[in-house]
């Protein structure tokens, strides 16, 4: 998928520094899941509790820019459980999906306490398909890496997936909770189509308030002359290039739309030397109107010492005051010293939308 993801193949421990014996013992990976004769099933998924956040001993206090609230760390026996790349996230913040870069969809419960996630429950995953309604058949099709719900709800609506490798965009229906095959792929503009291999889409959005019906894309790694990292804002029918001004050497792999028109950028670094490292940025809706470089506002930045992973989805939710809740999943690359986690932020303030 990435540069992270060939590297993690090779050598990573799940949080710190890299030791030598992590070097030499991370080379046990486990494989992908064939997909092949796959059906929506019903999965058990273990939760344990996260109790702390780099110096942040407890649920309640900040974290950067926003309030650490808790994570679970997550596992499950089923073989289709892992590689979490998108996510989306109900109203009430108590339904989630998720798409696997293997593959497949999982969607499940969350339950909290006080704003802190306690547990998930009634997980349940199934097969993406192609038009022809076939399972997808592994390789380069299945990477699937960003969610976003555009119509009704994640119980019985529309969601957009996002895939890398080959580069699409489709349309699917959900019904009862259930993934099925796409209605059609958007109609994407040749060189995005193009983009190659592992370097292409990494994360999608539709966007809400004043900007509702416009769709936000990044590609990973791609930048323009000057450096800054390449995307596109399709609305109408028409693409206009987006620049992100880069932040040492961080790429994008999520994106997560604000009720005022802007969104969150969810940032990945990886360095042998340093392991990984994560940033969240706001990016305000008047900086997409103004056509310049994307420079947003810097509201976490955390490295390995935080109990963070390969954090690739994000998604928000108001809570019953108004006030803006993150969520954050890992994608484990199906590596054993890696790990699925949930972890849970809020944004101080309203983000209440500006029509």
């Amino acid at each position: 998928m990435t540069t992270f993801n060939r590297v993690q193949r090779a050598l990573i421990g799940s949080v710190g520094a890299f030791t030598a014996l992590a070097i030499g013992a991370a080379t046990t990976v486990t494989a992908k899941p064939r997909l092949k004769g796959m059906e929506p099933q019903s999965i058990e998924i273990s939760a344990r509790p996260i109790t702390s956040f780099g110096r942040t001993r407890k649920p309640g206090r900040p974290a950067g820019k926003l309030i650490w609230l808790g994570g679970l760390s997550l596992s499950s026996s089923s073989d289709y459980f892992g590689g979490f790349s998108g996510l989306s996230i109900s109203p009430d913040g108590k339904r989630v999906f998720a798409a696997s870069d293997a593959g497949f969809w999982m969607t499940a419960n969350i339950t909290s306490r006080n704003g802190t996630p306690t547990n998930v429950t009634n997980g349940r995953v199934g097969p993406f398909r192609a038009l022809s309604g076939r399972v997808l058949a592994g390789g380069r099709e299945v990477d699937a890496e960003a969610v976003s719900l555009d119509k009704g709800t994640l119980d019985n609506g529309e969601i957009l997936i996002a895939f890398e490798q080959i580069h699409r965009v489709g349309r699917f229906p959900v019904r009862n909770g259930e993934i099925g095959k796409p209605a059609r792929y958007l109609n994407l503009p040749p060189y995005i189509k193009g983009l190659k291999g592992n370097r292409g889409l990494e994360a999608m959005e539709l966007l809400v308030g004043p900007n509702t019906g416009k769709l936000v894309m990044f590609a990973e790694g791609r930048r323009n002359s000057a450096g800054n990292l390449r995307g596109w804002l399709i609305a109408r029918g028409r693409t206009r290039e987006l620049f992100l001004k880069p932040i040492k050497g961080f790429d994008i792999t999520g994106l997560a739309a604000l009720p005022d028109g802007g969104f969150l950028t969810l940032e990945r670094r990886f360095r042998w030397t340093e392991g990984v490292k994560m940033r969240i940025r706001r990016v305000h809706p008047d900086e997409l109107a103004s056509g310049r470089v994307i420079h947003g506002d810097v509201l976490l930045d955390v490295d390995s010492s935080s109990n963070i992973d390969n954090m690739e989805g994000i998604a928000v939710h108001q809570d019953g005051t108004g006030q803006t809740i993150i969520t954050l999943i890992s994608d484990d690359n199906f590596n054993f010293f890696q790990r699925n986690l949930i972890l849970r932020f809020a944004l101080p303030g309203r983000t209440a939308s500006v029509e």
